[in-house]
């Protein structure tokens, strides 16, 4: 309550500049979305694309495709545990599609834009604030991650690949980092069930541990979503490398910058895929079988998102109003 009225009270010169400064910033932000995407579709193959999925069997895409809708199914419940972990209440029908655009554009864009930026457009427009986003954002991460350390860790621990000998890490120094991730996922499971404290403030952000029941949902959600990732390479290969194999190649290539030599020319992905299945494919069948996989699992999808994100961006407005709308008139101040 003030009692006086000062100079200070008024709008400053920013104030009044904030909605045309937003509105420029949104410009900006459609610009390099779109500048994102035509530089995308204009460094990519297409002939060599459409070659490929051609040579493929309709019964192959079909299973491949199925697998990716799986999984993308599996990582829109990322945001939607996030839902429970903030207690925002946006339904689930108005989550699940920011989450299929955020993962999409994630994938093909980088994190700043799909992870982060997008999450953040869609959500504020809806009503959240910035701290809710961010605490989804973060359980999102936490959730793809810890699922990532239990799953690989079992899987370098248990010693089903073997790496090559020009690799830094030796088939014991796997296991041991299997070992390793396998007890930081522990540790964080244990942290959610018996931590007596709940919450920290790092640098003005509130962190709060999800309970111990959201953690077992966590990794469960984390290690589903990397399986079916492995399915799709699977079926895109022609099923001719095993199952466990496939999904342990997968998950090493998302570390192999720290662990490998990536040769030159050839993408973080395939180099690893080559180095490891070469004594059982053609590269040329495994480079091909990756190309299908970021067909099927990267560019469709993210067709897809692009339009779902245009019918968010043209629904947001009315969905705000419609909430605000609905929830109780709040009683005056006395």
């Amino acid at each position: 309550m003030s009692e006086t009225s000062t100079a200070t009270d008024a709008p400053g010169p920013w104030r009044r500049r904030w909605p045309m400064i937003k509105k420029i910033l949104t410009y900006v932000f459609f610009l390099l979305v779109a500048g994102l995407l035509i530089s995308l579709a204009r460094n990519l193959d297409w002939a060599e694309v459409s070659r490929t999925l051609r040579s493929y069997s309709a019964e192959t895409l079909f299973m491949a495709g199925g697998a990716a809708l799986a999984s993308y199914a599996v990582y829109c419940c990322y945001d939607v545990l996030g839902k429970a972990y903030v207690g925002h209440n946006l339904p689930i029908r108005q989550v699940v599609p920011i989450t299929f655009v955020c993962y999409a554009f994630n994938l093909n864009l980088s994190a700043w834009v799909g992870g982060i930026a997008l999450r953040y457009r869609l959500y504020s427009r809806l009503g959240l604030r910035a701290s809710q986003i961010t605490r989804i954002f973060t359980m999102s991460v936490l959730t793809n991650w810890i699922g990532y350390l239990w799953l690989a860790g079992a899987i370098f621990a248990m010693g089903w690949i073997t790496p090559p000998e020009s690799w830094k890490i030796g088939a014991t120094a796997l296991r041991f980092l299997g070992v390793g991730l396998i007890a930081i996922s522990l540790f964080y499971l244990g942290l959610c069930r018996f931590s007596t404290r709940r919450e920290w403030t790092i640098r003005g952000h509130e962190i709060q541990l999800p309970s111990w029941r959201l953690a077992v949902i966590q990794m469960l959600l984390g290690a589903a979503n990397w399986s079916l990732m492995a399915l799709v390479v699977y079926f895109m290969l022609s099923q001719k490398a095993e199952y466990p194999l496939v999904l342990g190649i997968l998950l090493i290539s998302s570390i192999a910058g720290v662990i490998t030599h990536i040769p030159a020319g050839l993408g973080v992905i395939e180099a690893v895929f080559v180095a490891l299945l070469s004594g059982e494919m053609s590269k040329g069948s495994i480079v091909a079988g990756l190309i299908g996989y970021r067909v099927i699992y990267f560019l469709i999808p993210l067709l897809f998102a692009t339009l779902v994100y245009i019918l968010l961006e043209a629904r947001a407005k009315k969905l705000r109003k419609q909430r605000d709308d609905s929830e109780p008139p709040q009683p005056a101040a006395r």
